[in-house]
């Protein structure tokens, strides 16, 4: 599905996913996007353009001749962000309380001088493989590779970030967020937020199937 249409662009109910996403962004506060794009990257641009016709301002930044992973992308994107910032994954529907998730970082930054926060969802293996230890308020543990039974919680695949914690990553070098978040997990410097909201996603059939049901539920409820 995704040979020639990168998937912000995958049609969702009869639209380009990307749109749903800026749509809830725009909901919840949210004025300033950045695409980091790879693959297919200046199609999803000509589809979105600058933001305008959703009360948005959107600008992007291309990982050029390699790719960067998300980490790496986002380094690569930190001129055109500003000192605290979301990460979003571009495969992700994330319905929850974003305000509530920045004033709980800025705290964190303020108290405790955190520079990256995770949110994390409670998922029991449900709808994905469940790969964080979350106890107190604290995550004791993440890996997507060594996994345990007392990782009840998942990565969420919502971010918060000083611009900071990317600027040691060497410049054009590719480097996954995971790496980060571990980094950043054993340097004391992670804070995390447990949302209550379960998340969907667009990176498998049945994720796709199972987005586009809940985006049309959600459309047939008149508003009161």
């Amino acid at each position: 599905m995704t040979e020639a249409v990168p998937k912000s662009l995958l049609e969702v109910n009869g639209e380009p996913f990307a749109l749903h996403q800026l749509r809830l962004l725009q909901s919840k506060g949210i004025r300033r996007v950045v695409f980091c794009v790879g693959h297919l990257g200046e199609l999803i641009r000509r589809a979105i353009g600058d933001g305008a016709a959703l009360g948005l301002q959107v600008d992007y930044s291309f990982d050029g001749p390699a790719l960067l992973g998300t980490a790496g992308a986002v380094r690569n994107a930190l001129p055109k962000l500003g000192d605290s910032f979301f990460v979003m994954y571009g495969d992700s529907y994330l319905p929850c309380d974003y305000g509530a998730i920045a004033r709980s970082f800025e705290s964190s930054v303020q108290s405790k001088g955190m520079l990256g926060m995770m949110t994390v969802f409670r998922n029991e293996g449900k709808w994905d493989t469940s790969n964080v230890e979350f106890e107190a308020g604290e995550i004791v543990a993440y890996s997507k590779t060594h996994r345990t039974p007392r990782m009840h919680h998942i990565d969420y695949g919502l971010g918060v970030f000083r611009a900071e914690a990317f600027e040691h990553l060497a410049a054009g070098k590719p480097c996954d967020l995971s790496e980060l978040y571990g980094d950043l997990l054993r340097g004391k410097q992670l804070a995390a937020f447990e949302v209550q909201e379960r998340f969907y996603e667009i990176g498998s059939p049945e994720g796709l199937k199972e987005t586009a049901e809940f985006l049309a539920a959600r459309d047939a409820i008149p508003e009161s």
